[in-house]
């Protein structure tokens, strides 16, 4: 199985083979889990974090009444709260919506990672951040979009992240989310989101199958949700300018450190 997770973050930032081959021992440990199953729950502390290979997952909160909120769709390719080893718990769920693959990632590891790869550190802040970027969007969404824009977004979404990780580009190919999992993201009523579905059926926007959504024409859709992906930040690497050459914290000197980070006082004070 090609290592989806790998690909999304060479992609952003340039690593060399021996980050590539770190990466990939840390997301070699597998692990196959059904439909409908936690992952991580609210309130625990995880010792490690997960990497969705292959299926669909969602981070979520379950209120007083019983009632789901989904806050984030994970896709193949997605880290799953890289960074939470910082928290006290977690203050989410991850749930699998699909059967899924996940590779486990140990946060000691991810901490030595950050420690000495500063590539490795640099992609993992940008898979973070986009997150964030994510979040933001779908706060737009809920508090300003119409109905029928708002879950159309999510789809264009879903299927624009797919696709930046090689997956989804058939014409008939199936978002697995069901009609349930799309109230609970845009905080809508299980009837409301039918009747959206229907409208947007009607204008041959979306074609509804018992697997699944099917989105005939990605662009005409986009159109009618007015779309903008930037907020994914998914340009390629090509189009950004080059980084500097990667600095192997492990090995550095004090010399490497100044000639990169400039003299540091408390540095020399403690290092004569």
């Amino acid at each position: 199985m090609t290592n989806l997770f790998i690909r999304k973050l060479s992609r952003r930032v340039r690593m060399s083979d021996a980050d590539i081959e770190a990466l990939s021992a840390a997301t070699s440990k597998m692990l196959y889990y059904d439909a409908d199953h936690d992952l991580t729950q609210e309130g625990s502390k995880p010792e490690f974090a997960y990497v969705i290979l292959d299926g669909f997952a969602c981070r979520y909160r379950i209120m007083q009444d019983g009632s789901r909120s989904i806050l984030a769709y994970l896709v193949p390719g997605d880290g799953c709260d890289l960074h939470a080893s910082i928290l006290t718990q977690m203050v989410h769920s991850i749930g699998t919506l699909t059967p899924c693959t996940v590779a486990t990632i140990p946060y000691r590891v991810i901490k030595e990672l950050a420690a000495y790869r500063p590539n490795v550190y640099l992609a993992l802040w940008w898979s973070v951040l986009v997150d964030e970027s994510i979040l933001q969007e779908w706060l737009v969404s809920v508090g300003r979009r119409s109905s029928d824009k708002q879950l159309a977004h999510f789809l264009c979404e879903v299927l624009t992240r797919l696709q930046a990780v090689g997956l989804a580009l058939e014409p008939d190919y199936r978002i697995p989310l069901k009609q349930s999992e799309l109230a609970d993201t845009a905080g809508l009523s299980h009837v409301h989101v039918q009747r959206v579905l229907s409208d947007l059926r009607k204008a041959k926007l979306i074609e509804v199958g018992r697997k699944g959504l099917v989105v005939p024409d990605l662009e005409r859709l986009k159109a009618f949700a007015e779309f903008k992906p930037d907020y994914l930040h998914l340009s390629h690497l090509d189009e950004a300018p080059p980084p500097p050459a990667p600095l192997d914290l492990a090995n550095a000197t004090k010399d490497d450190f100044e000639k990169r980070f400039g003299r540091n006082r408390s540095f020399r004070d403690q290092n004569p």
